[in-house]
């Protein structure tokens, strides 16, 4: 696998989690409880963000944990939330992009054709 690879991983990863990050405080703005929503929801993929920017080894590993909480959470207020049904589809999209940039060289060496 070559760096660029890598690079462009990272990339989307870090891109997927500043995006639920975006999300979230676009969600919870008017809600009354805006700054509890934020620390619960938000602050996690800032600090997944910042991690994977410092290339700390177990950011895409808690990020992938995360994002299943982040894809149940979408699902789950997709279903029973009509009027929020735009930003949880959003964050469906999301959670499935930190899952597959967390977990792409898994992926790529699992199923790579053996030499």
């Amino acid at each position: 696998m070559t760096d660029n690879t890598r690079r462009h991983e990272r990339i989307a990863l870090i891109g997927a989690l500043l995006g639920l990050v975006a999300l979230y405080a676009a969600w919870f703005h008017d809600d009354r409880h805006r700054v509890a929503a934020l620390v619960v929801f938000a602050l996690p993929p800032l600090l997944l963000a910042l991690g994977a920017l410092a290339r700390r080894r177990t950011a895409p590993f808690w990020a992938g944990v995360f994002a299943l909480a982040w894809f149940s959470h979408g699902v789950m207020s997709a279903w029973t939330h009509p009027e929020t049904r735009a930003f949880a589809l959003i964050e469906v999209v999301l959670a499935l992009v930190t899952v597959f940039a967390a977990n792409a060289s898994g992926l790529r060496g699992r199923f790579a054709k053996r030499r």
